[in-house]
């Protein structure tokens, strides 16, 4: 595996409990068998410089899942926006080839079938090196950025 997984930054706290553990489903909730949809590209729009079709958290969840995914597409010979966050990110390539440039170095290409770990913190851009589109699945957690602390007060990410 061409990339290695994240290693918090000493004196970084272990992040808090998820809301799904433990969770009892609500009285009339649809079992999650029925609760089907497709990866479409039809169904993304424009983030990040490429196609995305958001797939977690999904309309209708009863709540807040731990981590968000979506689905992402992009061009032949094109490239992803830069992109930095105080997050974990896993891209499960879906079809297509291509690499990743992490804080400006390049790291060895990926094609269909492999998995790339893109630890937080540092900005990656994606490169679509083939001549067809390459599409991939983005899992990142947690779902929300954390807070980013200064000197004396603590910021939203």
């Amino acid at each position: 595996m061409p990339f290695t997984s994240p290693i918090l930054p000493p004196g970084e706290p272990a992040l808090a409990p998820t809301p799904y553990r433990g969770l009892t489903p609500s009285p009339g909730a649809v079992p999650m068998a029925d609760r089907r949809f497709r990866i479409d590209r039809s169904a993304a729009t424009e983030e990040f410089g490429l196609a995305c079709q958001r797939l977690i958290p999904w309309p209708g969840g009863d709540a807040e899942p731990p981590v968000g995914a979506m689905a992402c597409f992009l061009k032949p010979g094109g490239e992803s926006d830069p992109d930095c966050h105080n997050q974990d990110e896993v891209m499960i390539i879906l079809s297509g080839t291509g690499s990743v440039t992490l804080d400006g170095a390049p790291e060895p290409p990926f094609r269909a079938g492999d998995i790339v770990v893109l630890p937080r913190n540092q900005e990656h851009v994606v490169h679509n090196t083939g001549d067809a589109e390459l599409s991939w699945v983005s899992l990142y957690w947690p779902l929300r950025e954390p807070a980013v602390r200064t000197e004396n007060e603590e910021v939203a990410a």
